[in-house]
């Protein structure tokens, strides 16, 4: 089992950038493709962002594409999500999560995940 801690959030103004990492323990995060989901107040839970186990894929909703980039250090046992051009709509907790799923259809639908952290707030104001 995994243990996942997240880190990096708190409040930036329009634009960003921001740095948001997930530490992981317990086991090593190369047997699993990671992802990073968030949630609003009052919305559902959102996927964000995955990427495979080498790192050698990756995937992002529509909002992401093109601002956000997410990566991971195996050796550190890391992953990261870098955000870019950050908007009030991008206000939410955002959170990490492994799954063991191969499936690179699957891994952007929450249910694929096995284990989750319990967030970081990140906070945009324009």
């Amino acid at each position: 089992q995994v243990q996942l801690v997240e880190s990096g959030g708190g409040l930036v103004q329009t634009v960003g950038p921001l740095r948001l990492s997930c530490a992981a323990s317990g086991r090593s995060i190369s047997t699993y493709a990671m992802g990073w989901f968030r949630q609003a107040p009052g919305k559902e839970r959102e996927f964000v962002a995955a990427i495979s186990r080498n790192g050698g894929s990756s995937y992002y909703a529509d909002s992401a594409e093109g601002r956000f980039t997410i990566s991971r250090d195996n050796a550190k046992n890391t992953v990261y999500l870098q955000m870019n051009k950050l908007n009030p709509e991008d206000t939410a907790v955002y959170y990490c999560a492994a799954s063991h799923s191969y499936s690179s259809t699957y891994i952007l639908q929450r249910e694929a995940y096995d284990y989750w952290g319990q967030g970081t707030q990140v906070t945009v104001s324009s």
